[in-house]
């Protein structure tokens, strides 16, 4: 089991499929407590993600996008360097198997919103964890008010061809009770305002090292 990363560390977080990294962010260490992983990343951090996805980034083409399941499950896909812009996310890996928790806050001063990210269990490495998103996911007010499912389409996409499995289905038809109470019942890190957090001085922005997609994966 790696060593729990300090504060203000570097940790990557990769999605994995087949032996193959997806998608690779760096984050900044807010707190560690080992069961618990809560990282931080803002505008200017550099990233890698797959080029369907950044191509539609770019030129809001809805094709590029859709394209990006059917390149999952064939197994055939491409990284793309891709600046992150727009907000400030806290995360957190580790309050649920089968999900994490993203706190995501404009920088242009719209409100902040929350987001329940669907995923494999993580796994540590040296350098941070990996998981892979399950392409499901559940939106919140920032005064959770008002919470909806998201890219539902994309989930059942991804079911037809293979890329989430019959196992992953029965985890998730669970995990989503589990998402939903947590919410609900403002625990963990929904007990809390955060959208006066600011990344803190002298933090500079983290980046990918250059083995990054060759570093061992774990499953």
């Amino acid at each position: 089991m790696p060593a729990t990363f300090p504060l203000g560390a570097t940790a990557v977080k990769r999605d994995v499929l087949r032996g193959r990294v997806w998608t690779a962010m760096p984050y900044r260490v807010v707190s560690d407590r080992h069961a618990e992983l809560q990282l931080a990343c803002w505008p200017g951090i550099e990233c890698r993600a797959p080029s369907s996805w950044t191509g539609w980034l770019r030129t809001g083409d809805d094709a590029v996008r859709k394209q990006a399941i059917p390149s999952l499950a064939a197994g055939r896909w491409e990284l793309d360097r891709w600046i992150w812009r727009d907000t400030v996310v806290l995360a957190w890996w580790g309050l649920d198997p089968d999900f994490s928790v993203h706190h995501f806050r404009p920088v242009d001063g719209r409100p902040p919103w929350w987001y329940v990210n669907f995923e494999r269990a993580p796994h540590r490495t040296a350098l941070g964890i990996d998981t892979f998103d399950l392409l499901l996911d559940l939106t919140a007010d920032a005064d959770l008010s008002r919470w909806a499912w998201k890219d539902e389409d994309e989930y059942a996409h991804g079911r037809r061809l293979g890329v989430i499995t019959d196992a992953d289905h029965r985890r998730i038809g669970r995990a989503r009770e589990r998402a939903v109470a947590l919410l609900e019942n403002r625990a963990g890190p929904f007990a809390r305002d955060w959208s006066g957090w600011t990344v803190p001085p002298g933090w500079s922005v983290p980046a990918l090292p250059p083995d990054v997609t060759d570093a061992p994966v774990t499953p």
